[in-house]
Order: structure tokens, then sequence, then C-alpha cells
């Protein structure tokens, strides 16, 4: 029987071989659209025209990020995991990552955490913000810094710590 390390490291293979030889600029620029500045520009948007939620949505996802940095950074110093691209002989990443360790993915903890803010304040935007999340989390195997099951952990953590700080609304 394999191991899930093994079933996690085959997938990563397989995925990232469909990045192998070809131009990755258009995943590169995905990936960086989870770097963080985009969170506060459309927070500050928000903030500024949208009157009905924008502060609240503003002052909900500054809490929320408050709180999901220091648990992404303890997470990531405890558990140490390897980037694939620091691990796995003969590999090479297509970027190179912003840190040392892996686990869990902090693009996508902080691209889903967005994500369910945004679902929360405005339904509408549901499918469109979800999808942007997933593609971030893909982009991160696809360009060879995170193992898929690192890109589910970011997911967990950045849906659950939305959980915990969106507002109940009636």
């Amino acid at each position: 029987m394999k191991s899930l390390t093994k079933y996690d490291t085959d997938l990563f293979y397989r995925l990232y071989k469909l990045t192998q030889k070809r131009d990755c600029r258009s995943i590169i620029w995905l990936s960086k659209t989870g770097d963080g500045y985009l969170y506060l520009v459309v927070g500050m948007l928000l903030w500024a025209f949208e009157p009905e939620h924008g502060e609240i949505f503003l002052y909900t996802a500054l809490m929320a990020y408050a709180l999901e940095l220091p648990i992404y950074l303890l997470l990531k110093k405890t558990l140490k995991r390897p980037r694939p691209c620091d691990f796995l002989t003969n590999f090479k990443a297509h970027i190179t990552p912003s840190d040392k360790f892996s686990l869990p993915s902090g693009h996508t903890a902080a691209a889903w955490l967005m994500a369910c803010i945004v679902a929360h304040f405005y339904p509408s935007f549901s499918v469109v913000v979800y999808g942007w999340a997933s593609l971030i989390g893909l982009s991160r195997v696809l360009l060879g810094v995170h193992y898929p099951s690192d890109v589910v952990a970011g997911a967990l953590l950045g849906i659950a710590i939305a959980f915990l700080s969106t507002p109940i609304l009636v």
C-alpha cells in the first residue's frame, strides 16, 4: 500500500510535468496575484467606494490576516517540511520560493482567506473568487514550490481563519 507521501509526491510530479519545457509566465503572473498586494488594494477600494459593506470588509480582512499570518508562520517553522525544489533530486522549480519551508502554502492560505471573506460579504462573486483561490493553489504546485498537500493545508487554514473572522450577518 502506498503512503500518503508517495501519493502526494506522485501527484506533484504529474502536475509539475505539465509545465516542463513550457512558458510559465501566465502561471507566474497568476501566482503573483496571491502575493498579498491585491488584497490590500481590494480592501482599500471597497472601504473608500462601497458604503454598504466596504468598511466592515476591510476591518474583517485586516483582523483575519493578523490572525492567519502568525499561525501560518508557526506551522511552517514547526513542521519544517522541505520544499519539493529543495528535497527532490534532479529538479528545479520555475521560481525561487520566498522562504525555505513548504507546509502550509501561504499563498493558498491567503487566497482562500480572501476568497471566503469576499464570498461572505459579496456572495455573487463566490464562484469567481473560489475559482481564483483554487488556481492560486494549483499554480504553486505547477511552479514546483509546493506539494499538493501543502496547498490543501493552506486552503484549510484560510477557510478556518475566515470562519473565525467573519461576522454573522443577520
